[in-house]
């Protein structure tokens, strides 16, 4: 994780990914969701030398008979610059001025099969136009590839515990969360450098394995009495993290329930000494 934005519930996703344009460089390659395909976008990563691979808007035509074929449900169109009135509130009008009047897209259509599951089509869009060099079928991998970020938003939420934040006040939740991403990133530092040693995908290993090793290590590591002993338990939890790879399992999907039921207690929507009292009330009412 390079860098995050904060924002409310009232504020969209695209309006915040604003803010975090400058981490974007040249040759940099954008994946998202349909959210965030808009022309707007699409023309301001261009004039940074990003490209861009969405899936498209549910409002925008997917018509494969219109364009240029490039191949089988792959066409190269052109798209048009939105009325001034349709100008997004967070971009200036001297910016707006710069987006250009045309701008040229591919849109691809594949069909998503999942063994087991019902086959889904999938219209995606991207600035990368040379179909030579990026055939739909890899666009179409590298799209699905997409998914795997709801795991690591998982992976930060429930496997390392900040489903629920315990600070009180603003400040001290934004540290919090700062506090959580240093910890996803080393955990996934450890992931790549133990990869890459023993050749290892970083995709097969277990983030919850990782943490637990983590855990189990780092006592030793911070209590060890020389460099020298510090280096070989790095090495040791290294490899332990490569051993510990997840077998192959495509398409794999799990009901969302969860597994043990909560108690039954009710919940402290009050605060503490009215609870207390509400509970001598009622305890004197039985007895009475």
């Amino acid at each position: 994780m390079l860098d995050y934005v904060k924002g409310n519930k009232h504020q969209h996703e695209l309006n915040l990914l604003q803010k975090l344009l400058d981490q974007f460089k040249a040759g940099d390659l954008v994946l998202g969701d349909r959210g965030f395909n808009s022309y707007t976008l699409l023309a301001l990563l261009l004039m940074r030398g990003a490209h861009s691979l969405f899936r498209l808007h549910q409002r925008r035509p997917a018509d494969l008979r219109k364009g240029k074929p490039l191949g089988k449900n792959d066409r190269l169109m052109v798209w048009s610059k939105p009325w001034l009135w349709q100008r997004p509130r967070y971009l200036s009008k001297a910016s707006w001025q710069r987006i250009a009047q045309q701008l040229s897209v591919r849109v691809v259509r594949f069909t998503l099969a999942v063994p087991g599951y019902r086959a889904q089509s999938v219209t995606l869009v991207t600035t990368l136009l040379d179909a030579h060099a990026y055939p739909a079928e890899e666009l179409a991998r590298l799209y699905v590839r997409r998914w795997r970020i709801e795991l690591w938003f998982r992976d930060i939420k429930t496997s390392m515990g900040m489903e629920v934040l315990r600070c009180k006040s603003p400040k001290m939740l934004h540290k919090e969360l700062e506090m959580f991403f240093i910890a996803y990133n080393l955990i996934r530092g450890l992931m790549a450098e133990a990869g890459a040693i023993y050749e290892v995908p970083v995709e097969r290993l277990s983030f919850k394995g990782t943490v637990d090793s983590v855990r189990q290590f780092s006592v030793a590591i911070a209590q060890a009495r020389s460099r020298k002993n510090q280096k070989q338990l790095i090495a040791q939890l290294l490899k332990i993290i490569a051993q510990d790879e997840l077998p192959d399992r495509p398409g794999r999907r799990n009901p969302r329930a969860v597994k043990r039921r909560p108690k039954p207690y009710q919940l402290l929507n009050q605060p503490r000494h009215l609870m207390i009292e509400l509970e001598h009330r009622s305890k004197y009412r039985k007895n009475s």
